[in-house]
């Protein structure tokens, strides 16, 4: 039987073709999200804000993001006792929403099996955009969806089709990946992305590359994972390695 190597090189070659900038839209998602609610801001209102379509070019306009007392954050945002070097959301810690306000975590709620379940926390209505009149200064700034227009969503995760670099060619079928792909049927996503059923391709941030699947439809998203992008804090604690 002939090598898997060509192979392998035309599977990568097509996973990191990314689209060019102008060719997709950043959206805020929640692959894992963990509800937030912000207990002094006043239940019943929200506000409109503006996000940027795309952070490096103007040209792609901007887009209206509702704001409201409870979000969703990503899950693994959250530490109830974070190593050094974790700057996100975790008890007592003040962070950024991006393009709306500085939150600080003031308790994590559990289920009977201990599990976080909810994050309590208060915002500071002076820092609406995200700076602070007073000039402090924050080290993390999370992306965010409102829980009154978050659009549940499948989301699948195309992992590495073999659990090594270089599967055995005799036998490669013993090297497959058994999480080459990972379904998540609870994503959360912006309101935008349930407008239109488009083809387009669209960046999760901080997530990845993501295309419309053929079983998409108003009703029943389906997002495909094309390209991942590397999460900065598990770069440094070793799980991106």
């Amino acid at each position: 039987m002939g090598s898997v190597s060509p192979l392998l090189a035309i599977v990568d070659e097509m996973r990191h073709q990314r689209p060019g900038k102008d060719q997709f839209l950043w959206v805020g998602t929640m692959t894992g999200p963990e509800k937030v609610v912000i207990e002094n801001y006043p239940e019943g209102q929200s506000e409109e804000l503006e996000a940027v379509n795309h952070p490096d070019d103007p040209a792609a306009g901007t887009r209206t993001i509702r704001f409201g007392r409870e979000i969703y954050v990503e899950r693994d945002d959250f530490m109830e006792e974070p190593p050094k070097k974790f700057f996100r959301l975790s008890p007592g810690r003040e962070v950024r929403l991006r393009y709306a306000y500085f939150i600080t975590c003031r308790e994590a709620v559990k289920n009977a099996a201990g599990d976080v379940i909810e994050l309590r926390c208060t915002y500071d209505p002076a820092t609406r955009g995200g700076n602070a009149p007073d000039g402090r200064k924050v080290k993390a700034t999370l992306h965010w969806v409102s829980a009154a227009d978050a659009v549940t969503a499948e989301v699948r995760l195309y992992n590495p089709l073999f659990a090594k670099p270089n599967p055995d060619a005799g036998n490669f079928a013993a090297d497959l990946n058994p999480e080459s792909l990972e379904g998540l049927s609870a994503a959360k996503l912006e309101l935008a992305l349930a407008a239109d059923n488009s083809p387009a391709p669209v960046q999760f941030e901080r997530q990845g590359y993501f295309a419309r699947d053929p079983d998409s439809k108003p009703g029943h998203l389906v997002f495909n994972r094309t390209v991942g992008l590397r999460d900065t804090w598990a770069k440094v604690s070793g799980e991106g390695a």
